[in-house]
């Protein structure tokens, strides 16, 4: 699950609305923890903390400090959770802040490809 959100707001937010942040998060963990497992979760630092790696057509490496794309929306934090259905994946992302755009998305392996 990315969660996605404008990165401003949680800088100009009171304490009060941090709290309540904090409480949907437990909320988000104690569901989670009641079908599933947690398997890592981490907030991001701000996007403009980026560096970004591009590979040229000329197979040169191009390396940028700061995001790809200027958006008020960004990747602000992650969990990586294990769930029984998407349902119970939706009802847990539910309960995460509302102002969060929340994409979840499954973990797939790749035919072929071992992990080193």
């Amino acid at each position: 699950m990315l969660t996605a959100s404008d990165a401003s707001a949680w800088e100009s937010a009171p304490a009060q609305v941090r709290e309540e942040y904090f409480d949907a998060h437990r909320a988000f963990e104690r569901a989670v923890a009641g079908r599933g497992t947690t398997v890592v979760g981490a907030a991001l630092a701000d996007a403009d903390t980026a560096t970004t790696l591009r590979h040229g057509p000329a197979g040169g490496l191009t390396v940028t400090d700061g995001p790809f794309v200027e958006l008020a929306e960004q990747i602000g934090g992650f969990y990586l959770v294990d769930l029984p259905d998407l349902d119970a994946a939706v009802a847990a992302a539910a309960l995460l802040p509302a102002s969060y755009a929340v994409e979840i998305r499954p973990v797939i392996e790749i035919e072929g490809y071992e992990p080193a």
